[in-house]
């Protein structure tokens, strides 16, 4: 299931009865990875790289011909530098987190964009589901508080995306703290 532009990809499965005969333990009530929002593609990225190019070439080439070359340096280095920033904010769209939720656990992975991981296990029983609302944008922030610990949880997520995420990971909390089912 996609929510909101894509940022948020999870799966409930409070309905398939089926899963649950093989494993009632281990069976998945909630996963979801939640990754940043890039409205760029690969491709794109090459286009505007292209059009910016080509018109500092275009710019600078009057006043390489008027002997004032230094100019197309600096154009240049505006191109390269707009190029490291673009790919500066591609490499820190590879950070991602994961949650999961079954009858016994709620695991949370955080991966930075260096691909370092940390994780979090919880039992479903005491973890709280807090969020920060504001009247006029909505959820601002998503933590999981369990024994003294808070982690925030979905910073890359817009407000729509958080509220949509804190309905479906309370559903499968409150599912999570009823315990297994073995029918």
């Amino acid at each position: 299931m996609a929510v909101e532009r894509d940022n948020f990809r999870g799966r409930d499965n409070f309905g398939d009865a089926a899963s649950r005969a093989d494993d009632p333990a281990t069976y998945r009530l909630f996963e979801a990875r939640i990754v940043p929002h890039r409205s760029l593609t690969p491709s794109g990225f090459r286009a505007v790289m292209a059009g910016v190019g080509l018109i500092s070439l275009a710019s600078s080439l009057p006043f390489v011909l008027l002997g004032a070359w230094p100019v197309a340096g600096f154009m240049g280095l505006d191109v390269a530098l707009l190029y490291f920033a673009f790919r500066a904010n591609f490499r820190a769209a590879r950070a991602y987190e994961d949650i999961r939720v079954t009858p016994l656990e709620l695991m949370l992975a955080k991966v930075t964009a260096a691909g370092t991981r940390a994780e979090w296990r919880f039992h479903p029983a005491w973890v709280r589901l807090i969020r920060k609302d504001h009247d006029e944008y909505g959820v601002l922030e998503l933590s999981l508080h369990s024994r003294g610990q808070a982690i925030e949880v979905a910073k890359f997520l817009g407000p729509r995306e958080k509220a949509g995420l804190a309905t479906k990971l309370s559903r499968a909390l409150s599912e999570a703290r009823r315990g297994p089912r073995f029918s």
